[in-house]
């Protein structure tokens, strides 16, 4: 499809005619011979004297080489375009950010899996996490680990392959044996100033109780909070247990409700892809279209054929006026 980025110049199309009607033709002064008896050599000739000033005519094939190149400068001033098919492409309009437990206590071999059978923690998590990956075409995501530190293991990205391997490489203790839970979630918000989408999400999966944050997980969910930061909390391990391997349930559930995300519990595989589809419910994904349309200018194409037309003429005059010359 032919658009014109400029439709106004096409306005300039009737100025040649405006500027003939409106202003004097174009003076030009000759030198004359004086003749005596004047008078009786036209008499003699059998014609008549004509005007001093004179417009010379021009022939019809000169008016229309004319006009056509003046609306071919005109059109190529309207810039024409050819505009190609839309293209649709379809964005996430949220930033989602998966921050994942590796402490020591992801070790323990007390997951139940789909049919039954204990498997490790993080093996557990990490296949339930990869389905849910699957999912999210289209949308941004990063995935940050922690044990005794935080750490990015991979930045906000449409790459879910890569951030796919990432998590498949993730092993319990790379982080260090405890649990920081506040640093996890202060790493979060790092991560999310780079990011101008409105919609933002933090899911935190955790087995564990903070050990060793240098600030507080409540403190750190508040500025989550301020900067517009909901925190979906998972707990994944066993509120009965001892010291660390102890989840604190009430820390999690917390942090989520200072933020107004979501507290979960997961004892098991099947627990946890339910969990996933409640995110979804808490926490809509929204996305916005956008479109567009290839552009490509086509403005050489009339410029080329007025220049290519106007040199024509002039050669078809100058060889007339060499004919005349000679005859």
């Amino acid at each position: 499809m032919i658009e014109l980025a400029t439709p106004l110049a096409l306005l300039l199309l009737p100025l040649p005619l405006l500027v003939s009607r409106l202003l004097p033709p174009h003076r030009e002064r000759l030198t004359a011979m004086r003749l005596p008896f004047f008078q009786q050599l036209i008499e003699a000739a059998g014609v008549g004297a004509g005007a001093g000033a004179v417009v010379p005519p021009r022939s019809r094939l000169t008016l229309a080489g004319g006009w056509l190149v003046w609306a071919l400068i005109v059109l190529a001033l309207a810039r024409p375009e050819h505009v190609g098919e839309p293209i649709v492409e379809q964005r996430a309009a949220r930033d989602l950010i998966l921050a994942v437990d590796i402490s020591g206590s992801m070790n323990e071999k007390d997951f139940p899996a789909e049919d039954g059978t204990p498997i490790q923690r993080l093996a557990g998590v990490k296949a339930v996490i990869a389905d849910f990956l699957d999912g999210r075409e289209g949308e941004r995501l990063a995935l940050i680990v922690f044990g005794s530190r935080a750490f990015v293991q991979a930045p906000l990205t449409e790459d879910l392959e890569t951030l796919q391997a990432l998590l498949a490489q993730t092993e319990v203790g790379m982080a260090g044996p405890h649990t920081a839970l506040g640093d996890a979630i202060g790493l979060s918000i790092r991560q999310f100033e780079a990011s101008e989408i409105d919609q933002r999400l933090l899911i935190l999966l955790s087995d564990g109780s903070d050990t060793g944050s240098r600030m507080s997980p409540l403190n750190a969910a508040q500025i989550a909070a301020d900067r517009g930061v909901r925190i979906v909390t998972i707990a994944v391990g066993d509120p009965g247990g001892s010291g660390e391997n102890r989840v604190d349930l009430a820390t999690l559930e917390a942090i989520a409700q200072r933020t107004e995300g979501g507290f979960f519990t997961a004892a098991d595989q099947r627990a946890l892809d339910a969990v996933y589809d409640q995110v979804d419910e808490l926490a809509p994904r929204e996305t916005e279209r956008l479109s567009y349309r290839q552009r490509r200018a086509l403005v050489q194409w009339p410029m080329g054929s007025a220049v290519l037309l106007g040199l024509a003429m002039l050669g078809a005059n100058a060889l007339g006026a060499r004919r005349g010359d000679h005859s």
